[in-house]
């Protein structure tokens, strides 16, 4: 039976062809499973995930999203729920746990046994942020002084076949890391070679403290698909590989992308958060920028006079805040973004501020030259009539434009750098939060130079 007849019975409830899936089924991956169990209702995927031989189980468990992972361990028995999170690689229990919050975290690290445990302890003693919540602590290690059939013949009886031996690790007596060996050079040296023999003295390590950024920054340099990681004294304490270094690029990007949206980071997928959790996840967002946004009809009343005297400003109002909000997005874009991948720090910020002035400036004069037509064209042809002093009006919109644009740029390149100055994600200076900056200054930006051009005219 293929995977697809099999998801048609669990969608109807039957179970019966999964009780048998991890023996006849060996050429499924895992995370077909998980894609299958993630496909139905929760109830249904409870049932089917329990159906399931348990050496399957704790096969598919690591690739179920983290909530259906809780309640998978809430709904089984407690027997069952022990095994599952003692078989579960290193990483993987670490990423469990690090999902759970106070006491359900303190009930669960109870199923473990003490060895578990005890890491799980150390690990999570660590900022989430670091390498530490993402390592294997399974991991193969040999001695330099044995030959290569040694090391092969040491290896295959202490060590499991997992992802983690694609790259052997040579250590001391002591357990500092000397070198790190791909698999394929014990395969193309001929057998009885010392280990000292392969060695070529090149490794890269990472430290328990670095951030998860610097694992892909240097996932990514040395093109590598598996990194040492050591503590201050050069002691192998684990391993990181590459997908789990994606998975967490994957959550912190997800996490930036929804915050430049104005949006709280989501503690899960989209279609699984609950309906009041989004509103709470967005709420805030709108209520903060929605306070903000009504300084702009703060920012209009104070020039009700101006308004009053010449309804025709109040015609390119749009125009103009939209202009400055959206330069500032961009700017805040490129910045946030060069920022994330270490293209700038923030030493820079001189930098990038003279670039940012100067690409308001020519933007800004790209934009109020195309303003200044426009009212021209307008006028000329009749189409719409802005008075004796259209020119002055096109005048100040052509100012206007080249001011707020100025600043749009400037603020939107100088919040991030602000924020990461004083340690705080530079993803939460959002775009709509750079918008609604920009609308309120720009209004002010925009009366001020028509009170001084059109003064004495239509004000």
């Amino acid at each position: 039976m293929n995977l697809k007849d099999i998801n048609k019975k669990i969608t109807k409830g039957d179970f019966s062809s999964l009780l048998n899936f991890g023996n006849n089924n060996k050429n499924v991956h895992p995370n077909e499973v998980a894609k299958m169990l993630s496909a139905v209702p929760t109830e249904t995927a409870l049932e089917a995930f329990s159906s399931l031989p348990i050496t399957t189980q704790t096969k598919v468990f690591p690739y179920l999203d983290k909530l259906l992972q809780k309640k998978i361990v809430k709904t089984i028995t407690k027997t069952r729920a022990t095994y599952i999170l003692n078989e579960l690689s290193s990483d993987d229990r670490i990423a469990y746990y690090s999902s759970l919050k106070g006491v359900e975290r303190s009930t669960y690290l109870d199923l473990l046994d003490e060895k578990n445990k005890d890491a799980v302890h150390d690990i999570l003693g660590y900022p989430d942020n670091s390498v530490a919540r993402l390592i294997n602590t399974e991991f193969a290690t040999i001695n330099p002084k044995i030959t290569i059939a040694e090391a092969i013949e040491h290896l295959r009886k202490n060590h499991r076949d997992t992802e983690t031996a694609n790259v052997i690790y040579v250590v001391d007596n002591d357990g500092k890391l000397i070198d790190d060996i791909p698999v394929r050079r014990f395969v193309l040296n001929d057998p009885q070679k010392k280990i000292t023999e392969i060695l070529d003295g090149s490794y890269i390590t990472l430290k328990m403290t670095d951030t998860k950024e610097d694992a892909v920054a240097k996932f990514k340099e040395y093109d590598r698909i598996v990194l040492p990681v050591t503590n201050e004294d050069n002691i192998l304490l684990g391993v990181l590989t590459v997908d789990d270094v994606l998975d967490a690029a994957e959550q912190r990007d997800t996490k930036e992308i929804q915050n430049f949206g104005g949006v709280e980071g989501l503690d899960y997928p989209y279609v699984k958060t609950t309906f009041f959790s989004l509103i709470k996840k967005r709420a805030t967002w709108l209520i903060v920028l929605f306070v903000g946004e009504m300084l702009t009809a703060t920012a209009m009343g104070y020039f009700d006079a101006e308004i009053s005297k010449a309804v025709v400003l109040a015609l390119f109002v749009p125009l103009i805040i939209s202009s400055g909000g959206n330069s500032g997005s961009q700017a805040a874009t490129l910045i946030i973004r060069a920022m994330a991948l270490k293209e700038l720090t923030i030493k820079d910020w001189w930098f990038v501020m003279r670039r940012e002035i100067l690409s308001g400036l020519t933007l800004g004069l790209i934009l109020g030259t195309i303003g200044f037509i426009r009212i021209a064209i307008w006028q000329n042809l009749h189409l719409y009539n802005y008075g004796e002093y259209w020119f002055l009006l096109a005048l100040t919109i052509f100012f206007s434009l080249i001011g707020i644009v100025m600043w749009g740029t400037l603020s939107g390149s100088m919040i991030p750098i602000i924020l990461k100055k004083f340690k705080l994600d530079p993803a939460t200076s959002s775009a709509p939060l750079v918008a609604t900056l920009v609308d309120v200054t720009g209004l002010v930006i925009y009366f001020t130079i028509a009170a001084i051009i059109l003064k004495g005219t239509i004000l």
